[in-house]
């Protein structure tokens, strides 16, 4: 006969409740020393629990789009403004439509509120456009007629570095104080070019022939052209206003006045071509720290095509002279770095000047996420207060604990003895959620809402049924004539089976839940499979080991009437094993 495998434990049998309970614990205490360490003590609050900011943001046609609202700009228009706000860590920020014209953004109280309301409206639409010609930011005296100077592309005082590109202060390749008559000549040569800059110059370097009268002084402009150079000349870009509707509906391909500031923060005014490239040919942008320079810059990287695009634009541009070997990078409108170029460039570009981290980062968050299909002009911004929250959350909390206390007396009352386990697994299970719900916070931005804490009001009953079908399949083992610790382990792994099934319906509702739905209803799902799963770890690591630990204990096994395993109470049937009486008659055997 076999021996039997004494490494293998039987079915049924206690295991080591100790170890197990042990594990248990260290995980409690880590998870709640995790939680005063960080900082966080309470979990972070929605928008309904602490307050924060609604703005309501309008949309406008995009120029040379007259149609553009509709539903599919405007849900791609919400998908973007919540990437964006969550990608500064910004949670349960709640960005829907209303109407068929606005959106309405809802940003909790928090540290990055500031920069969220600074992003939600931005339309980020990037261009890349040659520079024609710049000039200082003033209002300038309009030129004096012409007097048939040699044409030739501008050729300010001062010429850019070539590896300087600043973001919100531009490289400047002109001085400010150039003369009313050079700029007046500058906009009047680049005008009457060709938007693209081509290599000016014969190859050999020798100067070019005499050349016929500046067609600028023999030939007047024509109108469009008259009007982009007196626009130029009348912008003040020191005056917001100005800034502001410098550039105002124009399409990608018009040539246009825009203003920017240089390292010296002064504003200064360009005349730019028309867009070589856009936002959609950037793949990715990421906010980095240049360790060789020592400051925050913004690093592109292009698509295929957007690296075919600037390949060829810093190619022809890097033949050019001052100023018009510059490209200008402008964001909605503005010029935020007009580096010079001198070599043709491949597939990636760098934004760089006073940036801080927090800018830095927040610009390559803008750029990553793409730009608005639409043009957003803000209509509102109101401050919600937690009042009305917190008056819901109180009547909820009030609701919760009504319930809470109903499940005890019932658990008292019917069970006895066994629910000082329950109530003993309740109270872990709640120390649990408490503590990942304020770790969730700073992690992934979870923010506790009303919806939330209904999920886990809910949880307490979901908790409290586990239990229940434990104590009983136990009980229906004792009433079958067993002895409480074999009982113990023998209903285990049928409760085992249930209690998985149930939990196991629960979390995949709550996880479709949390896919088909948006806004605070996510709330309510994510908390319910939440607490679902550790529904499974508090019964697998807390409850069955204390209930076998427990079942040694004299006043439970003995079946003491308040244990709530008394047999009597439960009709408990003969028992099962009884030894054979010793005058049972045997049958005679045969000879």
């Amino acid at each position: 006969m076999a021996a039997p495998n004494k490494g293998r434990r039987q079915a049924g049998s206690p295991g080591r409740p100790g170890r197990t309970l042990a594990l248990f614990l260290i995980a409690m205490v880590a998870l709640t020393g995790g939680m005063f360490w960080s900082g966080h003590v309470t979990p972070r609050l929605g928008i309904d629990l602490a307050g924060g900011t609604s703005i309501t943001l309008q949309a406008k046609n995009t120029p040379g789009k007259p149609n553009a609202i509709n539903k599919t700009n405007m849900d791609t228009a919400v998908s973007i403004i919540e990437r964006r706000v969550n990608g500064l860590g910004v949670s349960e920020a709640e960005v829907q439509t209303q109407g068929d014209e606005n959106i309405i953004v809802n940003i909790p109280k928090g540290t990055n509120e500031k920069q969220a309301r600074e992003q939600v409206g931005t339309t980020a639409q990037l261009y890349f456009r040659p520079v024609l010609t710049v000039a200082a930011g003033g209002q300038t005296a309009p030129p004096p007629a012409p007097s048939g100077s040699p044409s030739g592309s501008p050729s300010p005082s001062s010429s850019a570095s070539p590896d300087k590109a600043t973001a919100g202060e531009p490289s400047s390749s002109s001085s400010p104080s150039a003369s009313a008559t050079t700029q007046g000549r500058a906009v009047t040569g680049a005008l009457t070019k060709d938007a693209t800059p081509t290599p000016s110059g014969s190859a050999s370097g020798e100067p070019s022939a005499p050349a016929p009268a500046d067609p600028a002084a023999t030939t007047p402009p024509d109108p469009a052209t008259a009007a982009l150079e007196k626009k130029f000349t009348d912008l003040d870009c020191t005056k917001e206003a100005q800034r502001t509707k410098a550039n105002q509906g124009a399409a990608p391909k018009d040539t246009i006045v825009a203003c920017g500031q240089n390292s010296a923060d002064a504003w200064e005014k360009y005349i730019l071509g028309p867009a070589e490239l856009e936002g959609t040919d950037v793949d990715d942008a990421k906010g980095v720290l240049d360790p060789q320079r020592g400051m925050w810059i913004v690093t592109m990287d292009f698509t295929g095509g957007g690296t075919k695009k600037f390949q060829s634009i810093t190619g022809k541009l890097s033949q050019q002279q001052p100023p018009m070997n510059q490209f200008a990078i402008v964001l909605d409108g503005n010029v935020v770095s007009a580096p010079s170029v001198s070599q043709t460039l491949g597939g990636s570009a760098e934004i760089s000047g006073s940036f801080t981290q927090q800018s830095a980062q927040d610009l390559a968050n803008i750029l990553s996420y793409g730009a608005l299909p639409l043009t957003f002009e803000e209509q509102s911004v109101t401050t919600v207060t937690a009042a009305l929250g917190g008056e819901q959350l109180h009547a909820g909390l009030i609701a919760g604990a009504i319930g809470l206390a109903l499940v005890i007396i019932y658990l008292v009352t019917y069970y006895r003895g066994l629910s000082l386990i329950a109530i003993l697994s309740l109270a872990a299970s709640a120390i649990m959620t408490y503590t990942i719900m304020a770790l969730l916070g700073p992690g992934i931005g979870f923010a506790l809402n009303l919806p939330a804490v209904c999920g886990a009001i809910v949880a307490i009953g979901i908790t409290a049924d586990s239990f229940i079908v434990y104590f009983e399949r136990i009980r229906d083992e004792i009433r079958e004539g067993r002895t409480l610790r074999p009982a113990v382990e023998r209903a285990w792994p049928r409760a085992r089976r249930t209690i998985l099934v149930s939990d196991f319906v629960s979390f995949l509702a709550a996880a479709v839940l949390f896919l088909v739905t948006v806004g605070k209803v996510q709330g309510f799902a994510f908390t319910l499979g939440l607490t679902t799963v550790l529904d499974v770890v508090v019964v697998f690591f807390f409850t069955k080991p204390v209930m076998t630990v427990l079942a040694r204990k004299k006043f439970f096994a003995s079946g003491h009437p308040w244990s709530g395993l008394d047999p009597q109470r439960l009709g408990a049937k003969p028992p099962l094993r009884r030894s054979r009486r010793a005058n049972a008659p045997t049958e005679p055997k045969e000879a």
